[in-house]
């Protein structure tokens, strides 16, 4: 049992580190929009969001599926369970979500971003509701 509880305590501190920075690439977008190209600022947000993704997101994102599966390995009678089917769902749309965000990144290393402050402003609220659906999931378990 506490090798069960070692894992979810990883899956967990990797998955909050993966939010934080799902829940702030966005929110670089944001100022990256109205960057001047080429000025001071616009070459910081880039170092920024290329570490971000490189030294907290991706990492996140790779041990929250490795816990994950471990978890899953421990005890395969969650796989039984309906919300985890629910739940498997919403953090295949996270990862479709971070590969945008990872995408929209080099855009904006090539200074070729297509999108308005607007829209990265909604696109930032996204990982919240994903994240209140995944934890009502597996709080709840509906």
């Amino acid at each position: 049992m506490q090798t069960y509880q070692w894992l979810l305590a990883g899956h967990i501190i990797a998955m909050v580190a993966w939010m934080a920075g799902m829940f702030y690439l966005p929110r670089l977008y944001v100022y990256h929009v109205g960057a001047i190209k080429g000025g001071e600022l616009c070459q910081t947000l880039k170092v920024m969001e290329r570490r971000l993704l490189r030294i907290i997101l991706n990492p996140a994102m790779v041990l929250t599926y490795g816990f994950g599966i471990a978890l899953l390995l421990h005890n395969p009678d969650l796989l039984k369970q309906g919300y985890m089917h629910a739940k498997f769902l919403l953090v295949g749309v996270m990862t479709v979500l971070h590969a945008f965000l990872a995408a929209t990144r080099r855009r904006f290393a090539a200074d070729k971003n297509q999108h308005s402050a607007t829209f990265y402003r909604v696109l930032n609220e996204v990982p919240t509701l994903l994240l209140i659906g995944i934890v009502i999931l597996v709080v709840v378990k509906p």
